[in-house]
């Protein structure tokens, strides 16, 4: 029997795009499930349910920070203290983005997060945090003036790259080493438009670099172009300045491909036409 109660000997039953045959068949149509009055809440729990709500939060996303502007998304611990000079760091980066016209982008806990947040909202620009769902770490930090929290970290992965020009990377833990990696794999992989990627602190990332230049590049497993995503500084105002100079220059590489590429299709649409046809002087 079909979902509308029709009969379908032999064909099986199909639920949408699912096909249900045998002991799979339910005894119960969806609109009977639907309007029973004694159901449980058991089906709040199900894969299905997580579906729409993980749909929920990309279009949530997706309208929240769709007219955000150029941003770059900023990240590093949240276990970094107010007093610590990568706390202070943080504050200067989100500072020179907002003058410098982005929008600063942090996961909008403690620490860095914070600071950068910080930074960008006392210097009057637009400071988002996109929060998480953690049993350690609520809420977003009072610097956020621009805040969504999510269930799922890869909708709010998705966020950080969609909305960024850029990133910059302060120290942090795993959770930080999971956002540069990844970001640094869609860059080499091309899945996504290149854009700078910065990492402030070189005594704090100088060992992790070595040994990926030592010892993954000297093994074969990446290349020297990988590595040359990566800048690294000190300077928190270089690293301003690098995301800046570097999304001009994409920006100005795209437009010459553009360019390139419209002259192409004239050039070629002009070929297929072919000569005009020559006026005739004078009478038949």
């Amino acid at each position: 029997m079909s979902d509308d109660g029709i009969p379908q000997s032999g064909r099986g039953y199909r639920r949408g795009p699912v096909l249900l045959r045998g002991n799979q068949i339910p005894q119960t149509t969806t609109d009977q499930r639907l309007l029973a009055s004694d159901q449980g809440s058991d089906w709040l729990h199900g894969d299905p349910w997580r579906v729409m709500r993980i749909q929920s939060e990309f279009v949530e996303g997706f309208g929240a920070l769709a007219e955000l502007g150029p941003a770059v998304s900023v990240f590093g611990s949240a276990r970094t203290k107010p007093d610590h000079e990568d706390y202070l760091a943080g504050e200067t980066v989100g500072r020179l983005l907002v003058e410098a016209g982005y929008a600063v982008i942090t996961g909008g806990g403690p620490g860095v997060m914070e600071a950068a947040n910080k930074g960008a909202a006392e210097a009057g620009g637009t400071s988002v945090g996109l929060g998480i769902e953690l049993p350690f770490e609520q809420g977003v930090n009072e610097y956020v003036n621009l805040g969504i929290n999510f269930r799922y970290f890869f909708a709010r992965k998705t966020m950080f790259l969609k909305y960024a020009q850029g990133f910059i990377v302060m120290p942090g833990g795993f959770g930080t080493f999971d956002e540069l990696f990844e970001a640094v794999t869609l860059v080499q992989t091309h899945k996504v438009t290149q854009f700078p990627l910065v990492l402030v602190g070189k005594e704090y990332w100088g060992g992790l670099l070595e040994w990926i230049r030592s010892t993954a590049l000297t093994h074969g497993t990446i290349s020297q172009a990988d590595l040359d995503i990566i800048y690294l500084t000190d300077d928190p105002a270089e690293a301003v300045d690098h995301v800046v100079e570097r999304v001009h220059q994409i920006e100005a590489e795209h437009a010459a491909l553009a360019a390139a590429a419209a002259a192409g299709r004239a050039t070629e649409e002009a070929a297929l036409e072919g000569p005009g046809l020559p006026s005739t002087v004078g009478g038949a």
